[in-house]
């Protein structure tokens, strides 16, 4: 683990949103092994990276960006605020957009309303890829293990809810009558934009330093809208008690690392 720190955190950045985009491929891989995945297990997938994600949002993000404003001697909650709001209205407004898209498509057929849940899961992989170049910046200024373990942590989270987002884009496809090579084709398609996300947004806070802040708090707030809006109603609505305790396990696998490795 040590080796890791010596390496360019764009690079680390890069393998990180690689493995996310090979868990969205591992998903998506499925469409050539079944026809249908149970929803209890979707639903495990999406609640407990959910949970993760969700820790990792305040340890991997919030906290260093509020040290971080605190060092350059900026006003920090102001900033983290600021970061925070945007991120969390940046999917909103995405989900406004979304549902307004789908009013007006009603009456398509079954194939078009699979393109535009397509389209919603790959806009959602932008700002978690954006999360995990964030997070790796921050070795820029501390070669710190913690932060390294961190950021990986986050990364696995991001990963583990990939994947059943790549189960989610080719089973349907396949059902609509297209191949499982297309099926796949496409549906891997979704989870190509975390890496381009991860390196721009490791570069951003690499050479602007003095932004780091407002990006470590942008890619937080971003994240847990996404849970919120996203992972969280959609891994409840059968199970709701089950991914609730896996929520709460991913949540405290998250925070017990950070804490011990703090």
């Amino acid at each position: 683990m040590e080796r890791l720190l010596s390496i360019n955190p764009i690079l680390l950045a890069l393998f990180a949103t690689i493995f996310t985009y090979f868990m969205n491929l591992l998903g998506a891989c499925t469409v050539l092994i079944f026809k249908k995945i149970s929803k209890r297990m979707l639903d495990f997938f999406l609640s407990f990276g959910a949970g993760i994600m969700i820790s990792a949002s305040f340890f991997s993000l919030l906290n260093p960006a509020i040290a971080k404003a605190e060092e350059l001697e900026m006003t920090s909650f102001i900033i983290v605020s600021i970061g925070f709001l945007f991120g969390g209205l940046l999917i909103c407004l995405a989900d406004i957009l979304l549902n307004k898209i789908l009013i007006h498509r009603k009456k398509d057929n079954r194939f078009k309303r699979v393109v535009l849940m397509f389209s919603a899961i790959t806009f959602h992989n932008i700002p978690e890829g954006m999360a995990i170049g964030v997070a790796f910046a921050s070795l820029i200024s501390c070669k710190d293990m913690t932060i390294l373990i961190s950021s990986i942590m986050l990364s696995f989270g991001i990963g583990i809810q990939n994947f059943p987002e790549g189960v989610a884009t080719t089973l349907p496809l396949q059902r609509e009558g297209i191949s499982k090579g297309k099926a796949l084709l496409i549906g891997q398609a979704s989870g190509l934009v975390e890496p381009f996300a991860g390196v721009l947004g490791c570069i951003f806070a690499y050479y602007i330093n003095s932004i780091l802040p407002f990006l470590l708090s942008f890619s937080a707030g971003a994240m847990i809208a996404t849970c919120v809006s996203e992972l969280i109603p959609e891994s409840s609505k059968t199970h709701k008690t089950a991914s609730t305790l896996w929520f709460t396990l991913g949540f405290i696998i998250m925070m017990i690392l950070d804490i011990a490795l703090g």
